[in-house]
């Protein structure tokens, strides 16, 4: 990754519109600039990724739903298992990410995947219930995030994981073990991170404790490519759902 490229992704996340009419919208916006060069800049900047798709095993002949999969790179970290699922879906609402997705679908040959362009919150596969949703650095950019994670736990079945890796900020008072953060990191991330409608929440981890068996929660610190100094707020969640 050149410095040229790297400079040319930051103009674009600083200069790229966030207006519109609809989130649709203002997510085409930002995203169709930086399409092309968004898989290498993020791989420095969204950290936990690996990790939570090494955490998350969806059943052989399972279905697996990316909900804001975005350029479909999650899928490279499904690795061989993906050749073992029914299907795979990747869901997002950015015609220009998903242009990327597709180019790399059709290159890896999955006959099994397909890029879907809708809203998480109501997108339903034709198989009615699923496997494995994961969540990797979307849920902060969706403003109905909880009708996100209640539309999840709609689509799975019962025992079906679900697994997110996001940014976030602690509650101010954070309960039993959770990580506490200092005023200054409650203050100063949600405020950065919003420049680019990504909307940092203290009730994302909780919410999601209350809908799901909580299998795994880690709570991290990743450096910013730029930012050596100061580090971001992040975590890694899986869970399942309750069986009836």
């Amino acid at each position: 990754m050149s410095l040229i490229s790297d400079l040319r992704i930051l103009y674009h996340m600083a200069a790229s519109s966030n207006r519109g009419r609809t989130h649709a919208e203002r997510i085409e916006g930002f995203y169709q600039g930086q399409a092309s060069a968004y898989d290498d800049f993020r791989r420095r900047l969204l950290q936990g990724r690996e990790e939570l798709f090494a955490a998350v095993d969806p059943p052989a002949d399972g279905v697996w739903i990316d909900m804001g999969g975005g350029t479909g790179v999650s899928l490279e970290f499904m690795g061989d298992r993906l050749s073992r699922l029914r299907k795979a879906y990747v869901v997002d609402i950015s015609p220009s990410l998903l242009g990327q997705a597709r180019e790399r679908i059709a290159a890896r040959g999955w006959t099994n995947v397909e890029a879907v362009e809708a809203d998480v919150t109501t997108f339903t596969p034709p198989e009615g219930q699923v496997d494995l949703i994961t969540f990797s650095y979307s849920l902060t950019m969706i403003p109905d995030w909880f009708a996100a994670i209640d539309q999840a736990f709609t689509l799975l079945r019962p025992g079906g994981r679900i697994g997110v890796v996001d940014f976030y900020v602690a509650r101010k008072h954070a309960d039993g073990d959770r990580a506490k953060h200092g005023w200054s990191t409650r203050a100063f991330w949600p405020l950065w991170f919003s420049c680019d409608n990504v909307f940092l929440s203290p009730d994302h981890l909780p919410y999601l404790e209350r809908r799901f068996d909580r299998a795994q929660r880690e709570e991290r610190r990743a450096r910013l490519p730029y930012l050596p100094l100061i580090r971001a707020p992040y975590y890694i969640y899986v869970g399942a759902k309750r069986a009836d």
